[in-house]
């Protein structure tokens, strides 16, 4: 029978890290990092509430679809609405706040009950599969309310951009559908047959879904709605993958998509020009003047970030240059506007 590599003594693993990142040409911490995110995404849809999870987000894109060529470290997971706030909803048959006046209230309420939830139902069951399989691991809250952490024992020498950590980012201000189960594996299991390694079951958002929540957040970033641009370039990278494969065009064709997220977003993200607070208007966005290109100080930030993703061995391939992503996301967004 293959050796579980979670069973595995901490010499045990990183030789194993160590023949796996030799035959996959990646580093080996990035590879035991995947491990943990699978091992995560297993403990959370086996659990009794993982019927109502959806897993979203860049690292849905790249261990469900295979859609970008990098490295994606945290987990994105949309609780369904209809479970958190049953009487908000009325039992399923609202979803959106009926006025602006609610959309405060819909907000606190639900952002109070998913720390409750997180910190009594999911924070439990990560907990409580440590326990099970006995894994050198340990979960905890987050710094932020909507966060939980997984904490692992590294066995290979890392990077300061890659932490040995797996952050499980929580969201449930919608129902995250349209999603479908995937089956997703370890990058490492692939070289290494005789050895076992975390499998899992998410329910995963679509992809086209993905494609424009992305785009919508580029568009707040480059119309003065943020101010942290640590960590987003992947944004924009990930945005130039998706057309490359395809799924970009057939997001750009489903207009129904594209306004249902500016309405889901409209009602739950308000941003405004932090210049001069003026509210971003999420209808526009879609609607013929959506902004992929950043310019100024975003600009050299996101060129920066993107530099620290190279130098963090993030990409699995050589990577594009930063000017020919902006490039590339400059015809996504022409051809956007001319629907």
């Amino acid at each position: 029978m293959p050796d579980a590599f979670l069973k595995l003594s901490a010499t045990d693993r990183h030789e194993v890290l160590a023949l796996a990142a030799d035959r996959a040409g990646r580093p080996a911490y990035l590879l035991e990092k995947d491990v943990w995110v699978v091992w995560t995404l297993s403990a959370m849809f086996s659990a009794p509430f993982g019927d109502h999870l959806v897993f979203k987000g860049g690292t849905s894109l790249s261990k469900a679809y295979g859609a970008i060529r990098r490295f994606s470290e945290d987990v994105d997971l949309t609780y369904d609405i209809r479970q958190i706030a049953p009487d908000l909803t009325e039992n399923g048959t609202r979803l959106m706040p009926p006025s602006r006046s609610q959309q405060r209230r819909w907000t606190d309420t639900i952002r109070e009950r998913l720390t409750g939830w997180l910190e009594s139902t999911a924070l439990d069951a990560l907990n409580r599969a440590i326990a099970a399989e006995n894994v050198p691991a340990r979960a905890r809250r987050g710094e932020k309310p909507d966060t939980l952490v997984v904490e692992y024992e590294g066995s290979s020498e890392g990077h300061s951009y890659v932490a040995p950590v797996v952050l499980l980012e929580f969201g449930a201000r919608s129902t995250g559908e349209p999603a479908d189960r995937m089956n997703v594996g370890c990058d490492a299991a692939a070289h290494l047959p005789d050895v076992t390694f975390p499998t899992a079951s998410p329910r995963v958002m679509h992809v086209e879904r993905t494609f424009w929540e992305k785009a919508t957040a580029i568009h707040v970033a480059c119309s003065g709605g943020r101010a942290n641009w640590d960590r987003f370039a992947r944004h924009w990278y990930d945005l130039v993958q998706l057309d490359r494969k395809g799924h970009a065009e057939r997001a750009l064709v489903d207009r129904e998509l594209a306004k249902a997220v500016a309405e889901h977003k409209a009602n739950f993200f308000r941003e405004t020009v932090r210049a001069t607070g003026e509210v971003i208007d999420y209808g526009l966005a879609v609607g013929g003047q959506l902004r992929l290109v950043p310019t100024g100080e975003v600009l050299q930030a996101l060129r920066a970030d993107y530099g620290k993703m190279i130098d963090g061995g993030l990409f699995f391939d050589v990577p594009a240059s930063f000017e020919s992503v902006i490039a590339q996301c400059k015809d996504i967004e022409d051809r956007a506007n001319q629907r």
